[in-house]
């Protein structure tokens, strides 16, 4: 039976929880709410003896100046990942190693750095200084995550302070894009241009930005917190599957605003955000997104770094009782009851040439699983500028998009994007992939994504050109579920798996039949079906084919994976 750890120490006046039994004590997790204040594991030792914040000062007056030798272990394996610096993965260690090596075993002596771009905004500049930032200190590496972030790689110590110069000069900033901290927010990439926006939810990420990113009352969570905002009846941003979602819906009394969703998230223990059942206007969206950082902050799970995400605090608790201390607690309020969003017309993803609510259009791209390069950044700039545009955004889907584009000036602008790899009308395959960062340069991946993707897609367009279906596969290459793999309708999780000759090789376990939306649902798992990096464009152009010739009318690759044969899905 779940303790509802709320109830099991009720506040006495609101904000002063009473103290904790002995018994409480003993089945405690670490809530600093009911007492837990002494550290449980190395993890929260690091932050309780000095905040991640306050490691920029020694980078830049120490390990810059010094060197990779002189960071100091517990800043380098923790502390930096407040400023968006992670020590990439040894070239060299395959990844069936992954698990039985130190981090400073695999850890080479070069930097994944993640830049923030909150609601995946960026205009022409910005762009421009990342790309001069890739090509120049990055190896002409970027990445577009699906946190709507550039990832750049092979960044030394030596140069992040020039870096930090760079992207400070023109408002970006790498400040809690990694660590304990509230991550980049989510937005719809299409905020305040889509002609059937419901509201645009842009001030309220900007006021979050403003009033907390670097606060340090919140800069040591139990874990990372995701959050995502977003007006767009496209429900673009996957807030099924974040700590906390705003998502626009228009109130029968109030008018636009938006539903708040709770806890979700996937990696090895998966759970879909729950309604809170509440209605939030637009100016409300700051002070309800505080107290329920401040909820996780107080309430949230420190022993178990595993458990240690807001969606297991929920699970114990319940919505009522969330509610219940988000109103009494930390807001003193109560909030308005509200309706639930409609389904979505359409796709998220915004790829094509769409006519904005000005007359004028954006054109939404999709890179190969969100591998570009700063050469590639660099020439997309020199097309804006072209077309008269100084505004792209990044998707939650890996994808890129350029707005306000003079209807004269479409055909010209998608030609240029179509010859950088970057097509407006891409295959299906294309269109619906995604990928991690995988062993080229993660310490936690055990197979190579990216190029694996990318040689899937040339052959499965090669294969089937006439396949017209809505496809999402996405390739992770650990069991933590960057990529999403259990909500897409081909999960590829990485594994290490015996070919025909009984060798080990990289592989994937398969998940089947994922979706997010109304009728969001978890990727199914055929007993055994694990197929080689090798096997893999093959494998998928099989089961597309079962898929198309199988298909009901109207029915998605989801639906009929649920209902199919487990001989037509191997």
């Amino acid at each position: 039976m779940t303790t509802n750890t709320y109830d099991a120490a009720r506040t006495t006046d609101v904000g002063a929880p009473s103290r904790p039994t002995q018994a409480q004590r003993t089945r405690g997790q670490g809530q600093w709410a009911l007492g837990f204040r002494e550290p449980l594991n190395a993890n929260e030792r690091t932050k309780a003896d000095d905040d991640g914040l306050n490691v920029r000062s020694r980078i830049e007056t120490i390990y810059a100046r010094s060197g990779f030798a002189s960071i100091d272990p517990t800043d380098l394996n923790g502390r930096f990942r407040w400023w968006g610096l992670y020590t990439q993965r040894r070239p060299g260690i395959e990844g069936g190693r992954t698990a039985t090596l130190e981090p400073h075993e695999l850890s080479d002596e070069y930097f994944m750095l993640r830049v923030r771009s909150d609601g995946g905004r960026l205009n022409a500049l910005q762009l421009r200084t990342l790309a001069d930032i890739s090509t120049r200190y990055g190896r002409d590496t970027a990445d577009i995550t699906d946190r709507q972030n550039i990832q750049l790689h092979w960044i030394r110590i030596e140069d992040v302070p020039h870096i930090w110069e760079s992207l400070e000069a023109v408002g970006l900033t790498t400040a809690e894009a990694c660590g304990d901290t509230p991550r980049v927010i989510l937005g719809s990439p299409v905020a305040g241009v889509a002609a059937d926006e419901i509201i645009d939810g842009t001030p309220a990420i900007e006021a979050i930005v403003q009033r907390y990113v670097g606060d340090p009352s919140l800069s040591n969570l139990p874990r990372k917190f995701k959050t995502a905002i977003s007006g767009s009846p496209h429900q673009d941003v996957a807030h099924e599957v974040n700590d906390l979602s705003f998502v626009g819906v228009r109130h029968p009394d109030r008018g636009a605003g938006f539903d708040v969703f709770v806890g979700g998230g996937l990696s090895t223990n998966p759970m879909f955000a729950q309604r809170l059942g509440v209605f939030v206007t637009l100016d409300e969206i700051p002070d309800v997104w505080h107290g329920i950082v401040q909820i996780f902050r107080d309430y949230g799970y420190r022993r178990l770094r595993h458990r240690a995400r807001l969606k297991f605090l929920l699970a114990d608790w319940g919505v009522d009782t969330f509610r219940r201390v988000l109103e009494t607690e930390y807001l003193h309020r109560r909030l308005t009851d509200g309706p639930a969003p409609e389904e979505p017309p359409t796709r998220r993803d915004h790829v094509g040439v769409h006519q904005q609510r000005d007359g004028r259009y954006y054109v939404g791209v999709a890179p190969t699983v969100g591998r570009v390069s700063g050469t590639t950044l660099a020439a997309v700039a020199d097309l804006m500028q072209a077309a008269d545009s100084d505004q792209l955004r990044l998707t939650a889907q890996q994808k890129l998009i350029v707005l306000d584009v003079a209807e004269d000036r479409v055909a010209t602008l998608s030609a240029g994007l179509a010859a950088l790899g970057l097509d407006p009308g891409p295959s299906e395959f294309r269109r619906g992939s995604m990928a991690c960062t995988g062993i080229e340069f993660c310490k936690l991946a055990i197979v190579e994504t990216k190029a694996v993707a990318a040689t899937a897609i040339g052959h499965l367009e090669h294969a089937l050109p006439a396949f017209d279906s809505p496809l999402s596969i996405h390739v992770n290459g650990c069991p933590n579920s960057c990529a999403r793999i259990q909500v897409a309708d081909i999960g590829l999780k990485g594994s290490i798996v015996r070919d025909a000759q009984g060798n080990s090789v990289e592989g994937f376990q398969v998940h089947l039949g994922g979706a997010l939306g109304p009728d969001a649902s978890l990727g199914r798992k055929p007993r055994g079906l694990k197929v080689t990096s090798t096997e893999l464009p093959l494998f998928v152009e099989r089961v597309a084919t079962r898929f198309t010739e199988q298909r009901s009318e109207g029915e998605s690759f989801a639906e009929w994976a649920h209902r199919a044969d487990e001989a037509d899905l191997a």
